[in-house]
């Protein structure tokens, strides 16, 4: 006879109870959106190395490793943004189910996308997630939480480089500054 599975352990059901001198509801709003903006992070992350890895073309080179190195700058963002989570007393993402339902960057299937529009949606995106970043720190301007602003506004500039490197990158020699 087959083994059965043993029955789950029932879910612990009390709450994690990291201290924090932040109102409740201040824990309760900045821990929400730093979970919604960490989706938004691994989403962008996954769509830069889909691209990275389905490069093509006579840039191949030099587009595949800036693909690479940004891929790499978003995903250094992660942990962060979850343990800044935790850290003022709030839960974060559990699943990749969970991040897929708050990831507000869309994904891209395509079978096939030029190397120029590649380029230009994830510029797109990361303009896109520089507005979420901004979002998130005027919520914690409101809760007074200085830490997690002073984060956010490195991740703005980092957004904000990788924007202009896919914006030069993407220009043609015919268009003005």
């Amino acid at each position: 006879m087959p083994a059965t599975k043993a029955a789950p352990k029932s879910r612990q059901t009390a709450a994690l109870q990291t201290p924090s001198n932040l109102p409740t509801n201040a824990t309760k709003d900045i821990a929400a959106a730093l979970t919604t903006l960490l989706a938004d992070t691994f989403a962008l992350y996954l769509k830069t190395k889909n691209f990275h890895w389905h490069m093509s073309g006579p840039h191949f080179r030099d587009y595949h490793l800036l693909l690479d190195e940004q891929a790499d700058q978003i995903f250094a963002m992660t942990d962060d943004v979850a343990e800044r989570a935790r850290k003022i007393g709030g839960t974060t993402l559990r699943s990749l189910g969970h991040a897929t339902r708050l990831q507000r960057i869309e994904d891209n299937d395509a079978e096939y996308v030029t190397p120029l529009d590649m380029l230009a949606e994830l510029r797109d995106d990361n303009l896109q997630f520089t507005a979420f970043l901004r979002e998130t720190h005027d919520l914690c301007d409101e809760h007074n939480d200085v830490a997690t602003a002073s984060l956010i506004e490195n991740w703005i500039d980092e957004a904000e480089r990788r924007t202009w490197f896919l914006y030069e990158t993407t220009r043609t020699h015919s268009e003005p500054a």
